[in-house]
């Protein structure tokens, strides 16, 4: 075992801040007394370009002459409550019914977070899928850019078809290879 190698550790801990535009955040956890650095390109690694306050995330951390820093995010969970009832809008389905919704793969055709608000596009559907800004959240994101890989579970409401949640594609591939259900309960490590 090298040095280097004594100095990778995997640590639990929650996101402090994350900017898509400065490309980096901070991860605060019980394992170090430091703030530990996330970079955009280890998120975008994991298939994620951006991730919201306060998710619960797992890394692979090293200790380098500029402080600590993610190499590798592991596991990102998303807040409790991860799949939000949108109410009228989507007709009544309880959590249980929401979970068992097929992931469908789809595109960001674009999401503005000042409006609160975008679309994708769902592979082999020609109609839009509207993603809500609280929907992002929930799920563990604080943004989407244009042409990013997603994975939707969608339900059809009073205004057409609507994001309930959203995972990275790549998370969703995770799961499904690792044998997980489809809510990416499978072991990742």
């Amino acid at each position: 075992m090298t040095e280097e190698d004594k100095a990778v550790q995997v640590v639990q801990g929650r996101v402090k801040w994350f900017d898509p535009a400065k490309g980096f955040g901070f991860i605060v956890s019980d394992s170090t007394t430091a703030d530990i650095l996330l970079h955009a390109n280890v998120l975008r690694n994991f298939g994620q370009s951006s991730v919201a306050d306060g998710t619960g995330i797992t890394v692979r951390i090293q200790t380098t002459q500029r402080g600590v820093q993610a190499i590798e995010v592991v596991k990102i969970e998303p807040p409790e409550g991860s799949i939000i009832p949108l109410g009228e809008d989507a007709g009544v389905h309880s959590p249980e019914e929401l979970l068992a919704l097929p992931l469908e793969p789809a595109r960001v055709k674009w999401f503005d977070k000042a409006k609160g608000f975008g679309f994708a596009n769902v592979f082999g559907r020609p109609e839009d899928v509207f993603i809500h800004v609280e929907v992002l959240r929930v799920s563990g994101f604080a943004d989407l850019a244009s042409g990013e890989a997603v994975s939707l579970r969608v339900v059809e409401g009073r205004r057409g078809r609507m994001a309930v949640q959203v995972q990275s594609w790549e998370s969703a591939l995770r799961s499904h290879a690792h044998g997980g259900d489809e809510n990416g309960a499978g072991d990742d490590e």
